[in-house]
């Protein structure tokens, strides 16, 4: 189980363009054993996308402790802000993303006019009021199964855009704003699109209404703006 601030990295996956998360796990697992091998995840995060206990696994031939694994690869980590918070050993059929049946996310939103100090790169900051509850009245209609290409990434490359959103609630907790969302999977850039439909109905300049009209409309165009990927976490893996 991994917990790590996305800010530097380009994402989760390899890229040719800057430093990943999924290359530097795999370089302390080569580090620690002398093994290459592919580190697969729960959640292929982007680019500024935190993760408060992303799963993934690897296959090495080294026999360890998992004690000793995780204290080896978070040695190895450093200076990196990568923390390995959990390790243990699983059977042969086990895939960190296959075997997932639900994944749980939750971006921040920090409500307030004032910089940001402490949470800067670690939410989205909004100065104009936001109204919670209509927030919340609005993403009800999204949950279910449905198609959800309003929601989707142009460069998405699931088959299909239909999924199934199992749950999502907006609270206001003081200056901050929280949306959990729980789904087996997710579209890419889903849920931040989501979020940035929701934030015109909080700052009253749509209805209630508008997340269910966009939601049926199944056209990217007709929703909000993309919300930032520093707000986002991978909140929690279930199997």
């Amino acid at each position: 189980m991994l917990e790590y601030d996305g800010g530097p990295f380009v994402g989760w996956q390899r890229q040719e363009n800057g430093l990943s998360v999924q290359q530097c796990l795999e370089e302390a697992v080569e580090k620690f054993c002398g093994e290459q091998t592919v580190a697969y995840a729960a959640g292929r995060t982007d680019s500024g996308v935190h993760a408060l206990a992303q799963v993934a696994h690897i296959d090495i031939a080294r026999e360890a402790e998992p004690f000793r694994i995780k204290e080896a690869l978070n040695y190895h980590l450093k200076p990196r802000p990568i923390a390995v918070t959990g390790a243990e050993q699983v059977d042969e059929g086990f895939h960190a993303r296959f075997s997932a049946v639900e994944r749980r996310y939750r971006y921040r939103i920090v409500n307030r006019r004032a910089p940001l100090t402490l949470d800067a790169g670690k939410a989205w900051q909004v100065g104009r009021p936001l109204d919670a509850e209509a927030m919340h009245e609005a993403a009800l209609p999204l949950i279910g199964h449905h198609d959800f290409t309003s929601f989707r990434a142009a460069e998405c490359q699931a088959t299909s855009p239909v999924k199934t959103l199992t749950d999502i609630r907006v609270s206001r907790y003081g200056e901050e704003i929280e949306i959990a969302l729980r789904a087996p999977s997710f579209l890419h850039h889903q849920v931040r699109n989501i979020v940035g439909t929701l934030a015109p109905v909080g700052e009253g300049k749509k209805p209630v209404t508008w997340l269910a009209t966009v939601l049926r409309a199944a056209d990217r165009k007709k929703a909000g703006a993309t919300a930032p990927a520093c707000g986002l976490y991978l909140e929690r893996v279930i199997y």
